[in-house]
């Protein structure tokens, strides 16, 4: 339940209010990162110590835990309602760094197009393939080495005659 800025003065004490005042809107958005970052630092510790003021109340009502005072507690509304009201100023901290997240993951994202269109861009105005250069015409000679063949071509002439040989010798029989 939303609670108005009247109840949360009733409930906080002046550094709680200060801490709780800056986490709503137009502050909240004012606030540099940093600052940002530290406020929800202050904020999470004291809603955990009011968390953990209100278990032990709690516990004391039930009879479970010894009184931490000189009277055990009688009731823990009040605690569990500054828990509640620092609750939701972690929230609303929360959904701003997590506003903030996706605005920075955003713009990342934009930047990353806008790199990858301008790379885009530049690779169509250069030419698809290197210019021709030497060429294998008359009196130059060829860029590349001729291709690989697997017996070497002083030998062609000498497997043919040797073939010739053999069926020769065949035939005289």
């Amino acid at each position: 339940m939303a609670r108005s800025i009247r109840q949360e003065r009733r409930l906080l004490g002046a550094d709680e209010l200060t801490l709780v005042e800056k986490t709503h809107h137009p502050v909240l958005g004012l606030l540099p990162d940093r600052d940002l970052a530290e406020l929800r630092k202050l904020v999470r510790e004291r809603r955990d110590r009011a968390q953990d003021v209100a278990a032990r109340q709690r516990r004391e009502l039930r009879g479970k835990a010894a009184p931490k005072g000189a009277r055990a507690a009688t009731d823990d509304s009040g605690t569990r309602e500054k828990r509640d009201v620092l609750a939701a100023a972690m929230q609303r901290l929360n959904k701003e760094v997590a506003r903030r997240q996706a605005k920075a993951a955003r713009q990342d994202l934009i930047d990353s197009a806008k790199r990858a269109l301008e790379l885009r861009r530049t690779s169509e105005s250069k030419p698809a393939r290197p210019p021709a250069g030497l060429t294998a015409n008359e009196g130059i000679n060829p860029k590349s080495p001729p291709p690989y063949t697997l017996r070497h071509p002083a030998k062609a002439g000498a497997i043919s005659q040797h073939n010739k040989n053999m069926q020769a010798k065949r035939d005289s029989r």
